[in-house]
Order: C-alpha cells, then structure tokens, then sequence
C-alpha cells in the first residue's frame, strides 16, 4: 500500500514538471513598452509641502461662517450624488470580497434522490435494465486551487484597486459638493450686498433728480442736466431687477444643493468683513497633489489595470486544483445508508491552455491596452490638477493685489465724499457736489463687494483643486 502511494506521488511529482515544461512553451510573449507615469520631477514640483502643512477635512469652517457650516453639513447629510457613490464603494467592496473567495478551499455538500427507469438496450446490465429503482446520494465535495503562478492574487489586487478607485470618487464627489455649496454661498451673499447697493444708488439718483430739478427751476442748470439725471434712474433700477434674478437663481441652486428645493433660505444678515481667510499654501508640491481625490482614483485604477494584466498573463500557466469527495451512493433508498455505499475520491487536476486560437495573446493585448490607457489617464488627471491649482495660486495673488488697489481707491473716494459733505454743511458748496461724491463712493464699495467675494471663491476654488484644505500651522 506505501508503495502504490509513493507510486501517486511520484506520477503528481511528473505531472508537475510536464506542467511546467508545458507552461515554458506556452508562456506569455513579451509585450511593447508600456505608458510612464509622470512623476514629481517630470511635472517640475518639489516632493513634500512646506512644514507644518496638514490636511483639513473640515477646511470651510475656517472660514468662522456658521451658516455656510449649516448649509454645507445639511448638504453632505442629504445629497443624492453622494450616497451613488457610496453605494458604488459597498459595490466594489463585494466585488472584492468575491475574488478573495477565490483564494481559500471550497467546500460543498449535495443531496439527491430520484426514481428512475434504466434502459434495456443500452450498456445497463440485467437486473437493472428496463427495471424501476430509486436512487440516492449524499456527498461532500472539496477543492482547493493552488495559487502557483499568481492568478488570483493578482485578480484580488485589481478588485481591491478598484474599491479604492470607488472610495477616491466618493471624496471627489464630496469635495465637489461642498466647494460648490461654498462658492454658491458667497455668490448669493455677494447679491445680496450688491442689491442692498443698488437700492442705496437708486435713493442717492432719486435725490439728486430732485436736486437738479429745484436747480432747473431756479434756472441753476438746464433742462440737459435734468435730461442726463432721469436718464441714470432707470438704468439703476434695471441693475437691480438683474440683481435680484440672479439673486433668486442663485439661491434655488443652493436650496438644490443642500436638497431643500422646496424651503426657503433663511439666513441672517451678513457680515462679509468678519468671513475668515484661510492660511493655505503658496506652493504645490507631489505630495499635497497625491491626496486630490480624483488622482488617487486615477492612481488606484492604474493598480487594477495592472492586476488585470498579470492575470491575463497567468492564464498561459497551468490551474493546479486539488480536490476530494466523500459520501454514500446507492440504487434502492433502503441501501444508501449501507456500509458498501460509502465512496470517496482524491486527487490533483490540472488544467493547461495549448492550443486557443490566439484567444489568450489578444486578451492579453486588450489588457495591456487598458494598463496603457489607464497611466495616461492618471498623467492627464495630473496635468489638469497642476494647472489648476496653479490656476488658483495665480488668481489669489491677483486678486490680492487688486483688493490693495480698490481698497486705496476707495479710501480716496470715502475722503473726497466727506470733505464734500463738510463743505456742503459750511455753506461752502452745493448739495449736488455731496451726491457725486457719495456716488464715485458708492461705486467703490460695489467694486469692493465683488473683490471680496472673488477673493473667498478662489480660496475655496484653490481648496477644491488641491482635493480638500489643508491648516498651515504658525
């Protein structure tokens, strides 16, 4: 009996290296250079950040605005895009979970029981031919593959490349959702005071028209300045309407956004002066673009574009599975529990492809290209990101620079308004000159409005291009 297993083992041991030899011929044949990815140095970018820098899951309440964090939470709580994508995580999380099955030994159990008519002029032999008996089996099966060349492990890390490749959008899409709840925020906010503006010109042009009209009637100025005067009123009053239909589109977006389409916005009075700017970078570097979402995703799917390579490789290599069975098998329900019904089997198969019609080099291609697309894909992710956190950058230093000029300009415009009042209240001049300045004032402070406003959305634009904030500690 040791003999005749020393005798199995020696036929497993020659099938093994027939196989091997087998899988030498057959193997996978070499493929063309594959894509690159671009790395720091091709994308001219320092390695690390500055120190001190450290990422900020929360970055909009740096902002001290307590609506904005309202409406931001309310938006992450009900927003439909956002619980897609974590129903696609959940997804890709089975998904792996059914590759990684794969992996560990099956087993199996099967009952069955039939009556049954056997032929009588077929390879039955008498008593059973042509005869009515019940049969009945009741077995154990198990196998195991044997991972030898990798497939599995490979599909396993393609599966679980993917979930992080669904985990990564889900933060794009929650980074996504809250720049634009923020930028729409300050959009609207930014209507808001410029309507306030708007309604103060109009009262500023209504007493002026009644100035040049008490001027005209006591034959001060013309009927032209009365003309040009009226002329200004309605192009305000137009301003406004504008105004205010961008005012209420911009809020329906945001009541969209924060899925509230039916309720009212109802916020208190605001405060832009006291908004916070936020301390974020002045200099992208590889690692801060390696958090952005959408490249994480981009990096992931190029690890299972990879994993999906080597499995079209390994499948030029022989399957090794080890299998076995025990159970009783019988003609007759009355025998199945008998002793001579036990059965059992156990042993190795293996599978090898030969010949496949060129099935496994073209898969193998296919594969190949999808590892292709899959780098260009992440290097064209990256490209974009770069250029649009400099993008950003950029804008914030102008805009900084054009806040320094307004502000200058407005100071000028403030100072000329009040010595015109004061010259008004000595008797020294007419209330017409006070209006003009109050205007060129007025102007100012629009123009300071949008600056403002400008100067929060590339805060939050630069936020989202960089995949989510980030505290620069003092």
């Amino acid at each position: 009996m040791g003999t005749e297993r020393l005798g199995r083992g020696a036929q497993l041991g020659v099938m093994l290296v027939l196989s091997a030899a087998l899988a030498a011929c057959t193997g996978a044949p070499d493929l063309a250079q594959p894509a690159v990815l671009r790395d720091a140095a091709s994308l001219g970018l320092p390695a690390a950040p500055g120190e001190g820098t450290q990422p900020d899951p929360q970055w909009w309440r740096q902002f001290g605005d307590t609506q904005l964090s309202t409406l931001i939470d309310q938006a992450l709580v009900g927003s439909p895009n956002l619980k897609v994508a974590q129903a696609r995580i959940v997804r890709a999380k089975a998904a792996a979970d059914i590759v990684a099955s794969a992996r560990a030994p099956q087993l199996g159990a099967s009952v069955e029981a039939m009556e049954q008519k056997f032929t009588a002029t077929g390879m039955v032999p008498p008593p059973l031919a042509g005869s009515i008996y019940d049969s009945a089996s009741v077995q154990l099966a198990a196998s195991w593959e044997i991972d030898f060349f990798g497939k599995n492990r490979a599909a396993l890390e393609s599966a679980l490349g993917q979930t992080r490749a669904a985990e990564a959008d889900a933060a794009a899409a929650r980074n996504l959702l809250v720049s634009n709840v923020a930028q729409t925020y300050f959009e609207l906010r930014r209507l808001e005071e410029q309507v306030t503006l708007a309604q103060r010109v109009q009262e500023q042009r209504v007493a002026i028209l009644t100035m040049v009209r008490a001027r005209v009637d006591a034959g001060i100025d013309t009927r032209a300045e009365l003309l040009s005067s009226e002329a200004g009123l309605p192009e305000i009053r137009l301003q406004e309407q504008i105004l205010n239909e961008r005012r209420l589109i911009t809020e329906h977006a945001l009541r969209a956004m924060i899925g509230q389409p039916d309720r009212p916005l109802e916020l208190s009075q605001y405060a832009g002066a006291a908004i916070n700017n936020i301390a974020s970078i002045d200099l992208l570097s590889a690692d801060l673009l390696a958090r952005r979402p959408d490249v994480t995703a981009a990096r992931w799917r190029v690890e299972a574009a990879a994993g999906d390579l080597k499995v079209a490789r390994s499948q030029f290599y022989p399957n090794i599975n080890l299998w076995a069975f025990a159970g009783l098998s019988s003609i007759g329900l009355d025998r199945l529990l008998d002793e001579r019904s036990r059965q059992w089997g156990v042993g190795p198969a293996l599978h090898l492809p030969v010949f496949e019609g060129g099935r496994l080099r073209a898969n193998l291609r296919a594969k190949s290209a999808d590892l292709d697309a899959a780098i260009e894909s992440y290097n064209a992710t990256v490209i974009e990101a770069v250029h649009e956190v400099v993008d950003q950058l950029d804008a914030r230093q102008a805009v900084a620079r054009q806040q320094t000029q307004q502000r200058a300009a407005q100071v000028l415009a403030e100072h000329a308004y009040a010595l015109a009042l004061q010259r008004y209240e000595a008797g020294l001049g007419h209330r017409l000159a006070v209006m003009q300045a109050e205007a060129a004032a007025l102007n100012q402070r629009r123009q300071g409005v949008d600056l403002n406003a400008r100067a929060l959305q590339v805060e939050v634009a630069l936020m989202r291009a960089l995949g989510g904030g980030y505290r620069v500690a003092n």
